[in-house]
């Protein structure tokens, strides 16, 4: 049986607004659902192990889907979220690929995670794929291929989008933006509408723009892996 590890925040604080963050629901929800529902085992891995903190704002009725209602209902998948493994007790020989689902958090705590970093190339290195959705890609941003140059450059990506940033009012408050951190290591950033489906595949990386682009990163996913 085929085994994707999934990587989740493990960070709560929105900067300094006094606001809650944490991953984002969809994007758990609809690739977990796509693994699954393909026979694939699921591990959920966060820094610090435990319960990952859900950003509240993706619980809202406006961003719920038939899969976010799903996994809220399914109580083997809330049992799994609630005791998710620490990330550096991860092995990267275990699993045939990892997916990171976005939320504000990532930029806080796995975007600087030396233990995240060093899995993404050890997972590369391996020749396995990697997929990253909305804020996730954000995560590259201290990864470096084994020259010591950074993952990104002259790759194809995508990411959030800094008018997406700039819609949901946090253009100031994130620690960096993804678009432009993705172009300053020299990635070749690309962008479908704001808010749609949108997702780029260069080599062993896939990345996703936005939450609307989580199941089709992971439908990809699963095909580099079948």
């Amino acid at each position: 049986m085929k085994k994707v590890l999934m990587v989740l925040t493990s960070h709560d604080q929105l900067g300094n607004t006094g606001r809650k963050t944490g991953f984002w629901l969809e994007e758990l929800a609809a690739p977990y659902y796509t693994f699954k529902d393909a026979g694939v085992e699921v591990v959920l891995a966060s820094p610090l192990g435990g319960q990952p903190p859900l950003d509240p704002k993706s619980n809202e009725p406006s961003f719920q889907t038939d899969l976010t209602r799903r996994f809220e209902q399914d109580a083997a998948a809330t049992a799994q979220l609630a005791a998710t493994v620490r990330l550096d007790s991860v092995n990267q020989a275990d699993f045939d690929t990892v997916f990171y689902p976005g939320g504000h958090g990532p930029l806080w705590d796995l975007a600087e995670d030396k233990h995240s970093i060093q899995l993404i190339e050890s997972f590369l290195a391996a020749n396995k794929p990697v997929a990253l959705v909305c804020h996730a890609p954000g995560v590259l941003r201290h990864v470096q291929t084994p020259a010591g140059r950074p993952l990104v450059e002259g790759k194809k990506v995508t990411g959030f989008t800094n008018t997406e940033e700039e819609a949901v009012g946090l253009t100031n408050v994130v620690p960096f933006l993804v678009e432009d951190v993705l172009k300053a290591n020299g990635g070749v950033y690309s962008q479908g509408p704001d808010w749609g489906s949108y997702v780029v595949s260069d080599g062993l990386l896939i990345t996703g723009q936005n939450p609307a682009s989580s199941s089709a990163a992971a439908a990809l996913l699963l095909k580099q892996i079948a």
